[in-house]
């Protein structure tokens, strides 16, 4: 293999991927190009908009219980930093038969306008639950944790109100987020 190569293992929505891949290779190029994942977008390419978000938890060594997930810019992270993690992308959070419970709140509520920011905030969304299903918050800061999942992400149809109104309803509906 070619010195600016690195094999890498990464598991993303459930399937191993062992490949080569180069050392200035983006995340989000890997999963578009090679993979055929094109949920994750591509806008400002600096990682300010949060559009690229992806769900990542980091692999242990040695291994230890689940990590939490952690938010990662797609479009300015280098593929194989994430060698041996797991990555969730806006495809693992649903089927097109089978939205996802945060997929079909977004529709619901009517969240998105042109939705090109959408896979970024259903990832902030998504990340959230998972910080809350280990460490539940009371009903009356379900708001300021919506606020800091998605405080960073930017929605230019300024559809902010109706994305958290969904988000709020997931964490409302999901028995022991915030009890």
């Amino acid at each position: 293999m070619a010195d600016d190569v690195q094999e890498i293992a990464v598991t993303i929505n459930g399937t191993l991927y062992r490949r080569g891949v180069p050392a200035d290779l983006s995340l989000l190029d890997w999963l578009q190009e090679d993979l055929g994942l094109t949920g994750t977008k591509f806008c400002c390419g600096i990682g300010v908009c949060r559009a690229c978000t992806v769900a990542v938890q980091p692999g242990a060594d040695p291994p230890s219980a689940e990590s939490p997930l952690v938010p990662i810019v797609a479009c300015s992270t280098p593929a194989v930093e994430l060698d041996g993690h797991k990555i969730t992308t806006v495809e693992g959070l649903g089927k097109p038969e089978k939205l996802g419970a945060l997929q079909q709140a977004f529709l619901s509520f009517f969240a998105f306008q042109c939705g090109y920011c959408t896979p970024g905030f259903l990832m902030a969304a998504h990340i959230l639950l998972d910080r809350l299903r280990r460490a539940p918050v009371s009903r009356d800061q379900i708001d300021a944790a919506v606020a800091a999942a998605c405080g960073e992400h930017i929605c230019r149809c300024t559809g902010y109100v109706r994305y958290h109104a969904a988000i709020r309803a997931v964490v409302l509906a999901e028995l022991g987020l915030a009890p």
